[in-house]
């Protein structure tokens, strides 16, 4: 997965992934809140992420303030190849 380049990246889809894997809401606040980094330096690697199609912010229609965080199709896809590599890997050590 070419897109992280640390390990604070990989919090950041995890985390994000597993929410929108829960059906639940996700935003930047509650990342904030996860204490993964400074809150400088998870704004500016979110930035990025979203800059590169990884992340999608999406606004709240109830409430203009605020926005959720979900990861773009193309990144659940690469995801899922992941995690599939991961599960035959585990196969075959059995």
């Amino acid at each position: 997965m070419p897109f992280i380049t640390s390990m604070l990246d990989f919090d950041v889809i995890i985390e994000i992934g597993y929410a929108q894997e829960q059906n639940t809401v996700f935003t930047p606040k509650q990342l904030f809140l996860l204490k993964l980094g400074s809150v400088t330096t998870v704004r500016r690697r979110l930035a990025k992420l979203t800059a590169q199609g990884i992340v999608a912010r999406h606004g709240n229609t109830r409430d203009h303030r605020s926005e959720f965080l979900t990861l773009s199709a193309s990144t659940l896809r690469i995801l899922e190849k992941y995690g599939s590599l991961l599960l035959s890997i585990a196969e075959l050590t059995r």
